[in-house]
């Protein structure tokens, strides 16, 4: 395809084209369908906006997965009743809803729609209503609002939208008036938020809904807009379930009416590596890697129909994270020790189907990671972390593959927190979310978690549990930047201390040192170290080793985590 008309050109010549009085349901998807491309396109440059250095700036992947699960589901919906599509929209953000900055859109569509209504059409006020509406709905869902961030855009871009419809019954007028506000209130951010002066960086999810907006107004302009396929890098691809780069990730449904959960169980997991086989005697949910996806349906379909089958090339979309081997990680870890020390802890349930009581699911972003959680007796887990947020809809089938009524959820990462409490409102089983933001404070909050215990008591302990243990994350800055009064350079090792860029140096292990006694490691008891997918078996154990001598008096543990960008993730307590 060809753009009829250079973007600048298209839009300028906004004046020349007929008025745009009403717009019904088959128009509203084609606008949102090209704001997604054009945000599609400009993933990289959203993603670069990050305040800190670390590789998790995935705000504009984040607003991507989400506005393209809106729009799949307004695709699927073949009315030409706009309020019916701006619902659709609406149920599609909220289950594709990825990280703060999806959570936030998803809540900005929720109100679009709400002051749609069941409209067949919309003139140019209700259309600038909607963004009003779209504000004030997402201000509500953030606990402590903060302006210099999209929703200062939102609410400056919805307050422009409706000047200008009270100038003009051209929605395409209303629509460039609302573009033009929201980039200009996203120049100023870095006016009302300082860290991001600092960082020299404008608000990056206001950057996001500026092209998405952008991207609706050069098609009304008559631009084809075509996706460039930057696509947000392989990592990042709608199936983010891909820590090993191992074969194939390959998910599917088995109805039945007789089905023997732990037979099936037993014979698939044979056949591959990160079985998650749940389910009853009349629906199973598969959730495997393995060489030969083949074999795996070949056996699934002679069990009962199968359903929801999704099979995805885990080699080549992982590949730009591979450094090395996770499979001869795991071997090589298991001469390292184990990871925690569980004797004095009843053993937890080997599977899924045993959890009887109350239910907790976990994030984790590496098959290492995964391994740990298991052991500690985890119904579900979910693949995600840095980069790699799990949209609501995974966390919400997770919820549904357990058996248990009552669910705790474990988010493990604080951009997946928002999600994770969205949920929430999603499902009829009572769900808590436990507000961890570290994989180490999932851990310990596991540790607190009693079988035996009710669904408010673990909910307390295991929030206690999470001050128990500080974090330290070890990775390498993305960029150059001046953070905190620190000046940090592109490739260089950086440290974050609970959350917080503390040091960066020349080489990792001598910064995980300085980093250590900066936090407390010589008045603690325990420190254990999880090294992650670039770090061979061998820099591991010269590293335990270093870590040994400067902490004699501390018990030092290391584990295979198995986590993409992190070279360690550690915890103290």
């Amino acid at each position: 395809m060809t753009k009829t008309k250079s973007g600048r050109a298209a839009l300028d010549d906004l004046a020349e084209q007929p008025i745009i009085k009403e717009v019904d349901g088959t128009l509203v998807r084609r606008m949102f369908s090209a704001g997604a491309i054009w945000l599609e396109n400009n993933v990289p440059l959203v993603n670069s906006l990050n305040v800190f250095p670390v590789p998790d700036g995935d705000t504009g992947t984040n607003m991507l997965l989400t506005i393209q699960a809106a729009v799949r589901e307004a695709n699927a919906n073949g009315s030409h009743n706009a309020g019916e599509i701006y619902n659709a929209l609406s149920r599609g953000a909220l289950l594709g809803a990825r990280g703060n900055s999806g959570v936030i859109f998803s809540q900005i569509l929720r109100g679009m729609a709400r002051a749609v209504d069941k409209r067949e059409t919309i003139e140019a006020r209700l259309f600038a209503d909607s963004f009003v509406e779209g504000a004030h709905t997402a201000y509500k869902g953030v606990i402590k609002p903060v302006e210099g961030t999209i929703l200062t855009v939102i609410r400056e871009a919805g307050d422009r939208a409706v000047i200008a419809a009270a100038q003009s019954n051209d929605i395409r007028f209303v629509l460039q008036a609302t573009h033009q506000a929201a980039q200009s209130a996203v120049q100023r951010t870095p006016q009302l938020l300082p860290i991001l002066k600092e960082a020299g960086v404008v608000d990056a999810g206001g950057q996001g809904l500026a092209f998405i907006l952008e991207g609706a107004l050069k098609y009304l302009a008559g631009e084809t807009l075509e996706s460039t396929k930057l696509g947000i890098g392989a990592q990042h691809l709608e199936n983010l379930a891909v820590e090993e780069g191992f074969g194939y990730d390959i998910q599917f449904h088995i109805r039945g009416n007789v089905l023997n959960v732990d037979e099936i169980r037993e014979k698939i997991s044979a056949m591959g590596e990160s079985a998650l086989i749940v389910g009853d005697e009349t629906l199973i949910k598969v959730h495997i890697h393995a060489l030969n996806p083949g074999d795996i349906l070949k056996y699934g379909a002679e069990q009962g129909p199968l359903v929801n089958i999704i099979i995805e090339n885990m080699q080549a979309q992982y590949a730009d994270f591979m450094a090395g081997n996770t499979a001869d990680m795991r071997i090589g870890a298991e001469n390292l020790g184990a990871i925690l020390p569980l004797a004095a802890r009843p053993p937890a349930p080997t599977s899924t189907d045993e959890m009887t009581g109350v239910a907790t699911i976990a994030v984790a972003p590496g098959e290492g990671l995964k391994e740990i959680f298991q052991s500690l007796g985890v119904s579900a887990i979910v693949s995600g972390g840095p980069t790699m947020n799990p949209s609501a809809q995974e966390l919400l089938d997770a919820i549904n593959s357990v058996k248990g009524r009552e669910i705790i959820l474990l988010p493990n990462d604080k951009n997946i927190i928002p999600v994770a409490q969205q949920v929430q409102q999603l499902t009829d089983k009572k769900t808590r979310v436990v507000p961890s933001r570290t994989v180490p404070q999932g851990l310990a909050a596991l540790l607190a978690f009693n079988f035996q215990g009710d669904l408010d008591t673990n909910v307390r302990m295991m929030g206690a549990a999470l001050n128990r243990v500080r974090t330290v994350e070890l990775t390498h800055a993305v960029r150059s930047a001046q953070v905190n009064g620190m000046t940090v350079q592109q490739g260089k090792p950086i440290a974050l201390l609970d959350g917080e860029l503390v040091a960066s140096g020349d080489e990792l292990t001598p910064l995980l040192l300085q980093v250590l006694h900066q936090a407390g490691a010589q008045n603690n008891e325990i420190v254990t170290l999880y090294f992650g997918s670039e770090v061979t078996p061998s820099v591991a154990q010269e590293t335990y080793s270093y870590v040994q001598h400067e902490f004699p008096d501390q018990v030092i543990e290391i584990h295979a985590g198995g986590q993409p960008l992190y070279p360690y993730i550690i915890s103290i307590e």
